[in-house]
């Protein structure tokens, strides 16, 4: 089958960096495995840092990507909850060959029927940035669903108009809660207050006073997308005594947890592939969010963030992806559809 894949970390401006290549196609799925063919898949900051220049060199080829959407093309004797023929979206484990192949196998508990009313493209833009969010805001943060429950509260999302703050932002208001995102340029802006933001500061100027001039002291929560280590002072400015911070992205360094401990607040990390890495008794939790995620999309209440299309899938495409989103110039989702 076709796959793009690497053998060195070099790169993206090298060829060789993302190649395409001929491998052989999954065998028959076993226990709980689904065999899927890979329809649309879309890019995402772990996929460049996967890929990032490193003197490791793969014996075989390795293949990247974890969005994906699909068509179920078989199913392990275990398996309970799709059937060949379904319509699929999820965002894969870290542990195994990724989606950037035609044909893929993945665990049926962290996988979904995708929203109907979504084509492949559509749907593939949504499954890793939405289960990290959720997971950030409802499983880290411990913020509840019911709008009852969050009146009053704010949060603020750092990097608002990227992948994962594209569906925060929704995720949040949906929840009830006050919305604060933060953006740096007018288009990066001006998608936040579209995607849910009642306002938007900019992260690269001192936070307090902006969130002063809108009447805000402190915020109850945070949500941190880009730059943990650059912006973690003025997350302790900012968040309130027993607040609750979450990042999803590393520290460049050490930074000083210890200036939370006088507001009682609390820093939790959200890393989406830990349920599949560590097959958690909880697993089919990504099952059931991307189930909910798929019917608010059909309900209206939620909008798939896919703001570039290429096709078809092939190396020259995804090796311009990676350069896209490595030019931190990305809004939204980019998706790779079809192959030739």
């Amino acid at each position: 089958m076709r796959a793009v894949g690497l053998t060195k970390y070099l790169p993206i401006e090298r060829e060789d960096s993302l190649m395409d290549i001929k491998v052989e196609k999954p065998t028959a799925p076993i226990g709980r495995d689904v065999r899927v063919k890979v329809e649309a898949i879309s890019v995402n900051p772990v996929d460049t840092k996967l890929r990032a220049p490193k003197d490791k060199v793969e014996t075989a080829p390795r293949i990247l990507g974890f969005d994906a959407s699909g068509i179920v093309d078989a199913v392990g004797p275990d398996c309970q909850l799709f059937q060949p023929g379904d319509r699929v979206y999820y965002a894969g484990s870290i542990t195994r060959q990724g989606s950037n192949s035609e044909y893929q196998l993945v665990d049926e508990r962290i996988v979904a029927l995708m929203p109907a009313s979504l084509d492949f493209a559509e749907a593939a833009a949504l499954p890793l940035t939405a289960i990290t969010a959720w997971e950030a805001l409802h499983d880290r943060l411990h913020i509840a669903r019911d709008q009852n429950d969050n009146a009053g509260k704010t949060i603020l999302i750092v990097g608002a108009a990227g992948g994962v703050g594209s569906i925060a932002l929704q995720l949040a208001k949906l929840a009830g809660l006050s919305v604060i995102g933060t953006a740096s340029r007018a288009d990066s802006r001006e998608w936040s207050l579209k995607h849910g933001a009642d306002h938007v500061i900019n992260h690269h100027e001192p936070w307090t006073p902006q969130l002063e001039a809108i009447g805000f002291r402190y915020v109850d929560y945070i949500l941190c997308t880009n730059a943990t280590t650059a912006h973690f002072m003025s997350m302790v400015q900012a968040i309130s005594p027993q607040g609750g911070i979450c990042s999803i992205v590393d520290t460049t360094e050490p930074v000083p947890l210890h200036l939370l401990k006088s507001k009682s607040a609390s820093f939790v990390w959200e890393f989406m592939f830990t349920r599949a890495m560590f097959e958690t008794a909880d697993m089919i939790e990504q099952h059931r969010l991307l189930s909910e995620v798929s019917q608010l999309v059909d309900e209206g209440a939620l909008r798939s963030t896919m703001t570039e299309r290429l096709s078809p899938i092939n190396a020259a495409n995804l090796r311009a992806a990676h350069a896209k989103l490595e030019s931190g110039s990305m809004i939204g989702k980019l998706v790779i559809e079809k192959w030739q």
